[in-house]
């Protein structure tokens, strides 16, 4: 199999490939074609069939298509022009091939996980922590294999335990740099800012918006569920189980950015960079892994930039 990380520019193509979304479309003089994302472990890409012939028979979003084609280049991205598709037969292809998976080991990243929580101090905050990553088997079985978007960063099985680690990373070097901060606090919230994800976006192959995702959103999800747990157990002071909902409310930094809130503690400040920081920097890193292999990769709309490798 070749993936998709390893087409180049004009070669021919017949590979199996997930079909991630299907749109119908015309052109400007009124012809049909379809425009396709098709995705494997590696990542994603656009295809156009420009020629809705006989070759190119019946197939449907989050189907298994085997295409035939030629590799293009569309504003410094690459392509597929699409000639021929069928739909693969189960027996032609491996599901586990075609959902991107984070590079780092889910043990590993379960292990750092528990790690951390063994050194929170704090007994409710600790408490709070293994109510979800230890007691909640479901919870945590979903965490560990969901994405943490659907796309722009993070958008792979795992990747939402990768994001939140890594974020937690960084509140941990900033928290031992800055003694004003409440280490335990700012920690709690890294590790759980982003929990709403499992009830936002479904498992994949979907990974797409809930309708509980479409209508609260992941921040105000796991503010709820945060909520939920510091109020059931005995003792958690309202205070700080105010300031952690808070840290949840304004993690984006910016109502533009979807906060409800902005931040008010210096843990929510820290924490809104943070997560920041980690986005981006994974955003670029993606981007820089499927773009084309030149300097110059064009123009990111994440970035508002043409962006280039170092």
């Amino acid at each position: 199999m070749k993936y998709i990380n390893q087409l180049t520019e004009g070669e021919s193509f017949k590979e199996i490939y997930f079909c991630r979304n299907k749109v119908s479309a015309q052109t400007k003089a009124g012809k049909n074609y379809y425009s396709l994302v098709l995705q494997d472990k590696t990542g994603t890409i656009d295809g156009k069939v420009w020629d809705l012939s006989n070759a190119i028979e019946h197939f449907e979003t989050q189907d298994f298509i085997l295409t035939e084609g030629i590799v293009t280049s569309y504003n410094g991205s690459l392509q597929l022009n699409i000639k021929r598709i069928r739909k693969a037969d189960e027996n032609e292809y491996d599901e586990a091939e075609y959902m991107p998976t984070s590079k780092s080991s889910r043990d590993d990243m379960t292990s750092e996980l528990i790690g951390i929580i063994n050194n929170v101090s704090e007994p409710h905050l600790k408490k709070l922590l293994e109510s979800f990553f230890i007691e909640d088997e479901e919870f945590f079985s979903s965490f560990k294999k969901h994405s943490a978007a659907k796309s722009i960063h993070h958008g792979f099985i795992g990747g939402l335990m990768q994001h939140s680690l890594a974020v937690t990373r960084l509140c941990i070097f900033i928290a031992d740099s800055y003694p004003v901060i409440n280490k335990d606090l700012l920690v709690t919230a890294a590790l759980c800012h982003d929990i709403g994800k499992v009830r936002e976006l479904s498992d994949f192959p979907a990974n797409d918006y809930t309708d509980e995702g479409q209508l609260l959103g992941h921040i105000v999800i796991g503010a709820m569920m945060v909520d939920e747990h510091a109020r059931a157990i005995e003792g958690f002071p309202e205070k700080l189980r105010a300031e952690l909902v808070h840290c949840i409310l304004s993690h984006h930094g910016e109502l533009e950015y979807g906060s409800p809130k902005k931040p008010a503690l210096i843990e929510a400040l820290v924490l809104s960079m943070a997560d920041n920081c980690d986005a981006k920097i994974e955003t670029f890193t993606e981007a820089l892994e499927k773009g084309p292999k030149t300097d110059w990769l064009g123009f990111n709309r994440s970035f508002d930039s043409n962006i280039r490798r170092t």
